[in-house]
């Protein structure tokens, strides 16, 4: 029996499964969120809402202007434990292909492991107050959740307060929390919860190293906030510098202004760069390389002949144009695999020590980089476009 505190949306999708799986829906019945609002007495926006966690967990098919299908029975997924993912990724031109990318691994992770995802477990967090998500966080474990995968925001201080309530709300309500890619935001935090991360430090230390064995001799690192991920990434590019440039090589750190609009900050980041004479650059991320690229190519500079520029994440920006955006990218289904391993050891163990588990990947060569190649390197993969 469904608790009274569970969402109408969430105990509608539970009973549609329950249905699907005493064979009520078949032999191409569509799911219509009309028909499923008034045989329940419910708005458009509740039936549409219960009718995507069907989706999410893979139970029903959506075709544009068709309607919704059950999944082939023997590509149902027989889904025993529920736990929920929040996802804070920061708002912009990219915020839906990295959410996708986070949401399609671990769905696909939770299918083979037979367990199932909420995904809208937490609601408006960034206006609300502690007992707010409190109350939230009991309908999820209500509704029968067991733990809760957090991307905490980067976007800024005001949403890493929210995250720091998400939590502290959690830990209240003794709903385990496990983070993913980065920390908590501030500089130098402490750990105060499980993390299973890209291995950043290793990619920065690998963009770096790649162009210096390209023959560049002034490399810089394009940075972008103070969470954990960002600043492992200039870490691993400071190691680099200090281990593989010549001697007496000073290491040039650029700050992307977040106050500005886009094509603004890619023009300052270009002068700053060409100022400093820099002829390779590795910047924090994929979209911040191909911004770059574009305002250097406008000012005559040839990429990768006078400044090599490389990225991370694998973002399909960077794979969109004829001159490819060298990268680091992540492993999303590792992660998702390997924070599946450190959610039930956290619940089998709950008094364990916190753990940081480290998801290591391989340099992805392209064109806004390439020169001399080994593509022999164990930690490179050679893809032109």
């Amino acid at each position: 029996m469904q608790s009274s505190k569970t969402p109408k949306y969430l105990a509608l999708s539970r009973k549609i499964e329950a249905q699907i799986r005493e064979g009520r829906w078949k032999d191409g019945n569509v799911l219509s969120a009309r028909v499923i609002a008034r045989e329940n007495s419910i708005s458009m926006v509740t039936a549409a809402r219960a009718l995507q966690v069907l989706r999410d967990n893979g139970l029903i098919q959506t075709i544009d202007r068709i309607g919704s299908y059950v999944t082939p029975p023997e590509e149902t997924p027989l889904l025993g434990e529920t736990w929920s993912l929040c996802a804070r990724i920061t708002p912009g031109n990219t915020r839906q292909a990295r959410l996708s990318l986070v949401r399609d691994a671990f769905r696909e992770t939770s299918r083979s492991e037979g367990f199932s995802l909420e995904f809208e477990s937490f609601t408006e967090i960034d206006s609300a107050s502690v007992d707010r998500l409190r109350e939230q966080a009991r309908r999820v474990i209500d509704a029968g959740s067991k733990g809760l995968f957090l991307l905490p925001s980067r976007h800024d201080a005001e949403s890493a307060l929210a995250d720091e309530r998400l939590v502290e709300a959690c830990r209240l309500e003794c709903l385990p929390v496990v983070l993913i890619e980065r920390n908590l935001r501030g500089s130098s935090r402490s750990l105060e919860n499980d993390l299973v991360a890209s291995d950043d430090l290793d990619g920065g230390y690998r963009c770096t190293t790649h162009l210096l064995e390209q023959g560049r001799r002034r490399v810089a690192f394009v940075n972008g906030s103070t969470t954990s991920s960002h600043q492992a990434r200039l870490a691993g590019y400071l190691l680099g510098i200090s281990q593989a440039a010549p001697e007496g090589t000073p290491p040039l750190i650029f700050e992307e202004p977040w106050d500005i609009p886009s094509r603004d900050a890619y023009r300052q980041l270009a002068e700053s760069i060409l100022a400093r004479r820099a002829d390779g650059v590795v910047c924090y991320q994929d979209h911040t390389a191909v911004g770059l690229i574009m305002e250097l190519l406008t000012r005559g500079v040839r990429v990768p002949r006078d400044i090599g520029i490389t990225g991370f994440d694998d973002l399909l920006i960077g794979q969109s144009f004829a001159l490819g955006v060298t990268t680091y990218p992540f492993s999303w289904h590792a992660i998702a695999s390997e924070a599946i391993r450190v959610m039930r050891r956290r619940l089998e163990q709950p008094a364990a020590p916190i753990i940081k588990c480290l998801v290591p990947s391989r340099l992805i060569v392209r064109e806004s980089s390439v020169g001399k190649v080994d593509s022999s390197d164990p930690h490179l993969q050679v893809q032109a476009g």
